[in-house]
């Protein structure tokens, strides 16, 4: 025996969201790429059009409709779920001052209200259900004596957390940026006296030489660039004045490869700290002017430059080791006779203009800790991290205790869809806040390394979601940020670690290689990166995050 069919009438909506089912599948016994285990299917009723999207958990649901309702509403430019002609209307009677809301209100647009009806303001009656026929009733609103008082609070009106970076730029610092700014700054006198000792410094040095310019030729302008200099605890040291070429007016391929600032790299420094660590290493530091003769008079020294860093030189004399390390205009000499420090800066005073800064406390930012008797040597940022945090208004956020939560998951889907996250995104300063917390994790961080490489990739469709992802690293930055990397008590000997993730980039599927390496207690190298190609299995990730250890594990060996 068959059951008859049901029999019965169906009505399709008459326009595009003015119906749309919802329904949820899931868990699936077997969970897609990813760790899919459900999917939600929004169809339209009118059009049979319909979206689908994955999620993990059931409760990421409402959190999926907001998605699918920010997209349709742009497309299609309709509101889903509320059909134009009920919408609510906010009306006033300007006697009473009273606010009424009606769904039916009735607009009088060709006349105005005659004397004898101004004490009445005629609506139309307005219920629950939506009506539709001809016939109007109307009911007059008896007005009541006297305005009512609005209770104002007492609360201090506070702007919400997210607004508070609406019209930040990516200031750095309060320095001088013109010639004028300089002139009229509270610190005008240290300015002035900074850029004739910048002058001074130049004709000793002979770093121009003045000449008559040919026919026809425009010279390169020049431009003063002013900065405070800031010692470990974050006082001001040194008023630092540099007249530098405008190099952006220079012609394409005349003389670029001809100038440069020698900067070590950071990684090279570390690993001649932790020597330094381990063999009660002298550290000296000296701050010099002009760069045109150095490297010449110092090869006449019998320093010898690094093969794999032209930044850093090494002298060697009997027993007798020393390091000089360049940075721009400040030298870091590392050595393991103290007399012999002492001479090399007694010799390079003679050449150039010089300034004995004394032990080495503090260099490109990092802050140094030394302790002589139990061999050990520590690098901290704090001071570099709490006045990252103050320019991007963190200092006063939560701490955080991890650089990324667990199970986060950034892609660009994430990103801004609507013409308003836009220009809310437009005024958030993400690529100036992951700039910063790149250099940290250059210097001394290592534990937030994985999660800048996955911040650092949408700083050009930053999203909501990417926004939240870099305060969480600025709060554990905060919660972190008198952390020190320590170096002693280990052996000399270079240890190295590799790892891989599978197919964790949701937007290509690639994976992500890491590795570490150790010197004397510390970590000297490391890096997290996106890998270039797309494995296939767990293996060929693991394969291609050891060959990049690899690598540098053979370059490091070299070095040392």
């Amino acid at each position: 025996m068959t059951k008859k069919p049901f029999v019965g009438q169906s009505t399709i909506a008459n326009g595009l969201l003015d119906l749309v089912h919802i329904d949820v599948c899931g868990p699936l016994s077997i969970p897609a790429r990813g760790g899919f285990s459900y999917f939600i299917t929004f169809p339209d009723d009118h059009s049979r059009y319909g979206y689908v999207y994955l999620m993990r958990y059931k409760s990421e649901a409402f959190g999926r409709f907001k998605e699918y309702r920010l997209e349709v509403e742009n497309q299609t430019n309709r509101l889903s779920g509320i059909r134009k002609k009920l919408r609510d209307t906010t009306s006033m009677i300007q006697l009473s001052k009273k606010i009424f809301i009606s769904r039916n209100a009735v607009f009088l647009e060709k006349g105005f209200l005659s004397d004898n009806r101004r004490d009445k303001v005629w609506i139309e009656k307005s219920s629950g259900e939506p009506h539709h026929d001809s016939t109007t009733s109307f009911e007059p609103i008896v007005h009541t004596d006297g305005v009512p008082v609005l209770r104002r609070s007492t609360r201090e009106s506070r702007i919400p957390e997210r607004y508070r970076f609406m019209g930040l730029t990516s200031q750095l610092d309060n320095d001088p940026k013109t010639y004028g700014e300089a002139m009229s700054d509270i610190d005008s006198d240290k300015w002035l006296e900074a850029m004739k000792f910048e002058m001074d410094s130049m004709g000793t040095n002979q770093v121009w030489t003045l000449v008559d310019p040919p026919n026809g030729a425009r010279p390169v302008g020049c431009k003063w660039i002013y900065k405070r200099k800031l010692g470990a605890d974050g006082e001001v040291t040194a008023f630092k004045a540099r007249l530098v070429a405008k190099g952006y007016t220079q012609r394409p391929g005349a003389d670029f490869e001809e100038t440069y600032s020698p900067v070590a790299m950071a990684k090279f420094i570390r690993i001649l700290l932790a020597i330094a660590a381990w063999s009660i290493y002298g550290l000296k530091q000296a701050s010099r002017s002009g760069n045109t003769r150095f490297d010449e008079v110092i090869r006449g020294y019998d320093f010898i430059k690094n093969d794999y860093d032209p930044c850093i030189y090494k002298k060697i004399s009997g027993n007798s080791v020393a390091y000089l390390v360049l940075y721009v205009d400040d030298i870091l000499l590392i050595g393991n006779d103290v007399k012999m420090l002492g001479d090399i800066k007694a010799w390079l005073s003679t050449q150039f203009s010089m300034k004995d800064i004394g032990e080495a406390s503090y260099i490109l930012g990092i802050k140094i800790y030394r302790d002589r008797s139990r061999r050990m040597l520590g690098l901290t940022q704090s001071s570099y991290i709490e006045k990252v945090l103050k320019r991007l208004k963190m200092d006063h956020s939560k701490r955080g205790v991890l650089p990324m939560r667990h199970g986060i998951k950034l892609s660009k889907k994430q990103s801004p869809k609507t013409d308003e996250e836009l220009k809310r995104m437009s005024n958030i300063p993400y690529a100036s806040a992951v700039g910063s917390i790149q250099y940290v994790v250059q210097c001394t961080r290592s534990d937030v390394a994985y999660a800048l490489s996955v911040t650092s990739r949408y700083q050009a469709c930053a999203g909501e979601a990417h926004w939240g992802a870099v305060k969480s690293i600025l709060k554990y930055l905060k919660r972190t940020k008198n952390m020190f990397l320590i170096y002693g008590g280990g052996e000399l000997i270079l240890e190295g670690y590799s790892d891989a993730s599978f197919q964790s980039n949701d937007d290509d599927a690639k994976s992500q290689s890491g590795f570490v390496f150790k010197l004397n207690g510390g970590v000297v190298a490391w890096k997290s990166s996106k890998q270039d190609t797309t494995a296939d299995s767990t293996t060929e990730a693991e394969y291609i995050a050891a060959s990049e250890a690899a690598k540098e594990a053979v370059w490091m060996k070299n070095y040392i």
